[in-house]
């Protein structure tokens, strides 16, 4: 028999181990608040044309009707800040977290790696999670101690910042609980708010898609509005303006993840590399991409509406 302090301490020095950068662990609940707040949220259509963010709100509730005898949720950090030193050849801009591989494929081999270590040491019955299923991760992770939650909507960690990726392991055990991080270290800043060039973040720490640039440049399948053409600052994937000007990411280390560093062929991608760029040769380059979500089509008519 382990007893939970002892399996817990060894769950996260594995963690470690595998490459996570940090780790934490809450009990499973029903996640009351959190399923109002969205349920408001879609009542205001915040969510744009998201429809699937409609469904399953009961499992995202009740995490349990979605893993039977779940009772542990091991959250898990990985850092992808890229190194400021990066020199790109072109204007136009995708988000941080897309330099790389696609988080999904890496996370999730790190997910049964540490599955299986916990194995050895303890027979467990578990799932793993990242961004893949509608799991209330950033409340997980902020019960785990993990961060708190920013004004711009994303999970902040004081030493990690916001540049970092979510995964979860839900567990058939009870474990050793993390306090639950309630403090607020925003404080009077508002600097995501006044650089977010839509005003797409809501006073309540939401977004509103309908305005937002990472909504219009990965989900809406349908022409950007040409009110939001001037204001998407050549993002043509995703936007990073809100954790860029953050003061919590202004110190943070830059990741270790081998596949999340960007290759010399898209560091050295030109404005007409982009603009000339066929459907093969979009699907070699980003062949393990998080750009493959959006597609050749929706990149390349981004491109159009950040130059009307």
């Amino acid at each position: 028999m382990h007893n939970k302090s002892d399996l817990s301490n060894f769950i996260k020095e594995k963690a470690i181990e595998t490459g996570f950068d940090d780790c934490g662990i809450s009990s499973v609940e029903i996640l009351q608040d959190e399923s109002l707040k969205l349920k408001d949220w879609l009542s205001a259509k915040m969510h744009a044309d998201m429809i699937w963010m409609e469904k399953n709100i009961e499992k995202r509730k009740e995490l349990d009707l979605m893993v039977p005898g779940a009772k542990s949720v091991i959250s898990l950090v990985l850092n992808y800040k890229p190194s400021e030193d990066l020199e790109f050849n072109s204007r136009y801009k995708i988000s941080k977290y897309a330099y790389g591989k696609d988080y999904h494929q890496v996370i999730k081999k790190m997910l049964k790696h540490l599955a299986k270590e916990i194995n050895k040491k303890k027979n467990i019955s578990w799932r793993s999670f990242t961004d893949s299923a509608p799991v209330f991760e950033k409340s997980y992770a902020q019960r785990a101690g993990l961060g708190w939650i920013g004004k711009n909507s994303s999970l902040l960690n004081k030493e990690f910042g916001s540049f970092f990726f979510l995964a979860e392991l839900v567990v058939d055990i009870e474990l050793e609980y993390d306090k639950l991080n309630d403090f607020d270290y925003c404080g009077n800043c508002t600097k995501c708010l006044d650089s977010c060039p839509t005003e797409a973040i809501n006073d309540d720490r939401t977004i509103n898609s309908n305005k937002c640039i990472s909504y219009h440049t990965i989900e809406n399948k349908s022409d950007i509005s040409s009110s939001l053409h001037k204001k998407l600052n050549n993002y043509i994937f995703g936007c990073d303006i809100c954790q860029n000007v953050c003061p919590w990411n202004s110190k943070t280390a830059e990741n270790k993840v081998k596949g999340f560093q960007p290759s010399e062929e898209l560091l050295n991608l030109t404005d007409a590399d982009w603009e000339r760029m066929t459907e093969n040769q979009f699907n070699d380059i980003f062949k393990q991409s998080p750009l493959k979500r959006s597609g050749y089509k929706k990149i390349k008519s981004n491109i159009q509406f950040v130059n009307k």
